[in-house]
């Protein structure tokens, strides 16, 4: 049961309170993008993944520990079976004003179906990971995936409420030459638009990480040919930097782990599907709460562990491709650890 009385705030060692937890409520995927999955992935056994009661009381403990931003990630967090009961659970934290934001990162093949039940449960801002608008590409990209599906999904978020940001990852020589379309398309949709640098997550097979990479420093330039940039103070608690254009009016984020880092101000971490917490998703240390989690019902067990955690975070990450070479390379794959 949740204690009414509010526990000491999380802060680490360089003095950043932790307010954003993202969790990954699954490693598993209905599509198999070619810079986060190989095509023929080995999941986890589900025994080894937190149940929606342990997930539960895992983001309850963060919220009592000063935690006000939960974002829901996996994999894709809308194919667990369930998932919308642990979302409306979710939504009392809303309800007694303890957490500010309750959000979702989504491939958008399941929105058509559950954009509504989304909202219900408190959801009024999600991320939707969209990395083309050509059918051919998506296909191609997503291995698995049909991009009809995905606008269809869009477009039921939107009409049941949701605030849609469109997360796209800059990929040389693959959606290059869609910079101009998809901006212009997210500004006619009224949807927010950020760009995201690949990241050296996972074995992903025979995909070139060096050949995928495109600077985002170069992405702004192209854009600022074409658009008056300007540059915004505001943040959303994530490692985005935006920019406003004059000619539409939207804002643009770009999130640059390897051209610019970002982690001065970081006041978050995850957790993966499994119960692992990671303080940094550049960095391969982590700690477990799942055997606290599971070794007593006295929450005081994993609020220690919780915190014990939070003193280990790094001052940042160590993502370089600067030398042409893949360097910091994390071994586990972004739909284990959550986006």
């Amino acid at each position: 049961m949740d204690t009414a009385i509010p526990a000491p705030a999380l802060i680490d060692p360089f003095a950043r309170a932790i307010r954003y937890l993202r969790v990954s409520v699954t490693d598993r995927c209905d599509f198999r993008c070619v810079y986060c999955m190989s095509e023929n992935m080995t999941f986890l056994p589900k025994k080894d993944l937190l149940t929606l009661e342990e997930l539960d009381r895992m983001c309850s403990a963060f919220v009592r520990l000063g935690v006000e931003k939960l974002r829901i990630t996996g994999g894709e967090p809308l194919v667990r079976r369930d998932i919308m009961t642990f979302f409306r659970s979710m939504g009392r934290h809303l309800d007694s004003g303890a957490l500010k934001e309750l959000t979702v990162t989504t491939n958008g093949s399941q929105l058509e179906r559950f954009a509504t039940d989304l909202f219900a449960a408190g959801v009024r801002r999600i991320n939707v990971s969209l990395d083309t608008l050509d059918e051919q590409k998506f296909a191609d990209i997503t291995r698995w995936g049909r991009l009809p599906q995905v606008l269809r999904g869009i477009e039921a978020a939107r009409n049941a409420g949701l605030r849609v940001k469109i997360n796209t990852v800059a990929l040389k020589g693959f959606n290059e030459d869609e910079l101009f379309r998809l901006t212009e398309w997210c500004a006619a949709e009224d949807m927010d638009l950020t760009f995201i640098e690949v990241m050296p997550m996972g074995d992903i097979g025979n995909e070139d990480r060096l050949g995928q990479y495109w600077a985002l420093s170069d992405l702004r330039a192209r854009l600022s040919e074409r658009f008056t940039l300007t540059d915004l103070s505001e943040r959303t608690g994530g490692p985005a930097r935006y920019v406003q254009l004059a000619q539409t009016g939207q804002k643009i984020g770009f999130i640059t782990p390897l051209s610019h880092n970002f982690c001065e101000s970081c006041n978050r971490v995850r957790i993966t599907c499994t119960g692992e917490i990671y303080t940094c998703l550049g960095q391969e240390g982590h700690s477990d709460l799942r055997g606290p989690l599971r070794a007593s019902t006295d929450n005081t067990v994993l609020e220690d562990a919780i915190r014990a955690a939070i003193a280990l975070k790094p001052k940042g990450h160590d993502f370089d491709y600067s030398r042409q070479a893949v360097g910091g390379k994390m071994s586990r794959h972004m739909s284990h650890t959550g986006g």
